[in-house]
């Protein structure tokens, strides 16, 4: 009875620790990397919407520390992202029988690179976009943008976490 004991226990053990190297978010990170740094994204969209390059490059870096144990740091990251918004577009998508906007979208488009001090195979520069509809009698602007922009920049920021270190 006491060394069924002792393996139950040791399997319990190597099972929970086994289990530990797994990620549920599907980040797999070398044990050398242990920073990061988000560099600025500069705006370069033809529609300029003021503060949304200080907005995405605080959702990227909350998104970063919130599924990774991963430092933020200002300079010399183990990993780094940069690049550009090169997109900002409101757009009708559906009309109504007097050629009014039943439905708008808006659209945003991030250009990011990343690079990656332990794995230059890792390393990419893609076009990240994605769009919100509301209805076209709305105004986008108080919590109708805020609520638009906050959920296109969850959808990028996962997929850019998702490219660059779940690799999916």
């Amino acid at each position: 009875m006491k060394h069924i004991k002792r393996i139950l226990f040791l399997a319990l053990t190597i099972t929970i620790v086994s289990c530990g190297a797994y990620s549920f978010s599907g980040i797999s990170l070398g044990p050398e990397t242990k920073t990061f740094q988000v560099n600025y994204f500069q705006n370069n969209a033809p529609l300029i919407e003021p503060g949304l390059e200080r907005d995405f490059k605080i959702a990227l870096e909350d998104l970063i520390q919130n599924q990774t144990n991963l430092s933020l740091v200002t300079s010399n990251g183990d990993i780094t992202y940069e690049g550009e918004i090169v997109e900002y577009r409101i757009s009708p998508t559906t009309a109504t029988a007097d050629n009014t906007a039943a439905q708008n979208r808006l659209t945003i488009a991030v250009n990011v690179r990343f690079f990656d001090k332990y794995d230059e195979d890792a390393e990419f520069e893609k076009r990240f976009s994605f769009f919100y509809d509301y209805a076209g009698s709305a105004q986008l602007v108080g919590s109708q943008k805020d609520t638009a922009v906050t959920e296109i920049f969850d959808r990028i920021t996962q997929d850019i976490i998702n490219a660059s270190l779940a690799k999916w």
